[in-house]
């Protein structure tokens, strides 16, 4: 969904390799981009969740998404419809916390437009570089046991504040990875340096 919004592909910018995965199991995630609205920045950070029980089902996503399109869809239509006091009256319901989704899209929009008129033609054409370690196919990993996932310690801040830290003890708990202090020392610095 992430990848979906932002036009962005996680990770393309480093290594697919075991020290990445241990990097996830610790509690990295992409970064959403400050231009996804907050409601679905959110429900992105709720799917990421380390324990599968607090990740929202299938149907619990349909269902929500489906409300929430039908939200848009509303929003749309009163708001070009020339009754606006259908519009206030549809706002000030019960049913108000979906026309959130509507007004963050619409403020994101603007950013969006924004950002794209402020780039130059250059930038526009200019094709995203990707590590050339990053592998987009399936393949098994050379470890058999990974740590146990777990959450950042605050996931919607380490998202949009860059002065989480990740790991902030690194610890090689990869069985059949054996690290160096050095190398340890040097994911931390790279997770350092990779949050934006």
């Amino acid at each position: 969904m992430n990848e979906f919004i932002s036009e962005e592909i996680p990770y393309n910018d480093i290594s697919h390799d075991e020290f990445l995965a241990v990097k996830i199991c610790k509690g990295q995630r992409p970064i959403i981009s400050k231009d996804v609205p907050k409601l679905l920045a959110d429900l992105i950070i709720k799917c990421w969740d380390a324990e599968i029980e607090n990740r929202p089902t299938t149907k619990e996503l349909y269902q929500l998404l489906t409300k929430w399109n039908d939200e848009i869809k509303n929003s749309k239509y009163s708001e070009d419809s020339e009754d606006s006091e259908d519009y206030e009256d549809y706002e000030d319901s019960e049913n108000s916390q979906y026309s959130e989704i509507y007004s963050q899209i619409k403020e994101c929009d603007e950013i969006g437009k924004k950002k794209f008129h402020n780039r130059s033609n250059e930038d526009r054409s200019k094709n995203i570089q990707t590590h050339p370690q990053a592998i987009y196919t399936s393949r098994l990993l050379n470890f058999k046991n990974l740590p146990k996932p777990v959450n950042s310690s605050d996931l919607s801040s380490f998202q949009f504040n860059s002065d989480t830290n990740s790991l902030e003890n690194p610890i090689s708990e990869c069985l059949d990875v054996q690290l160096s202090e050095l190398e340890l020392n040097e994911i931390y610095q790279d997770g350092e340096n990779n949050i934006e």
